[in-house]
């Protein structure tokens, strides 16, 4: 494992860290423009487009949020369960190499986002935080340059993705479902925003 030395970025990333870590009572704001260290970059979006999953399930009902609006039939609560599954995949999985019990516990046996029995929305919402506290500390503690671990998703034979491919794969993912949850909202109650 590589050690990243402490750097004076670390001050701004404890900064986004504290602000998610609160809660949406605290907005996430985008990273500030004038941050130049790629790490921070790269968790600031992170953090932001998790918030912004976060708001896009706030006040909806348990039943709005398990209703399909569109004709592919995922809901709202799948799509996020699926992006706090993802995450966890990437990042634990695939770069850390654990062995997970489940790394897809959002599958279902059509090849559609499938949710636990009883999971609630508070609960998809305590998942994407967990999972962004888990990637804030594995970037904390790795370099973006350092290769994913063997045991977990990789065998020796396969080529090994980076912590910055990983990082930037995830943050895509992130972004093209928030569009897909936007609209998804707009129809189901007429909300708007970021």
């Amino acid at each position: 494992m590589a050690v990243r030395p402490a750097s004076a970025s670390c001050e701004a990333r404890n900064t986004l860290s504290a602000a998610y870590s609160a809660g949406m009572a605290d907005r996430v704001d985008k990273p500030d423009r004038a941050l130049a260290d790629e790490r921070d970059i790269l968790v600031g979006f992170l953090d932001y487009d998790r918030s912004a999953v976060e708001r896009k399930l706030q006040g909806l009902s348990e039943a709005d949020a398990r209703t399909s609006v569109i004709p592919s039939g995922w809901s709202m609560i799948e799509l996020a369960w699926h992006l706090a599954a993802m995450e966890r995949r990437w990042l634990r999985w695939s770069f850390l190499g654990e062995l997970l019990e489940d790394p897809y516990p959002d599958a279902s046996s059509t090849g559609s986002w499938a949710v636990p029995p009883g999971l609630t929305v508070a609960d998809a919402v305590a998942e994407l935080r967990a999972g962004g506290e888990a990637t804030r500390r594995i970037v904390a503690e790795h370099d973006l340059d350092e290769r994913s671990h063997v045991g977990g998703k990789y065998t020796d034979d396969q080529p090994l993705p980076a912590l910055r491919w990983i990082l930037t794969y995830v943050l895509q993912e992130y972004s093209r479902h928030l569009g897909h949850l936007d609209i998804a909202r707009e129809l189901i109650d007429g909300e708007t925003g970021e």
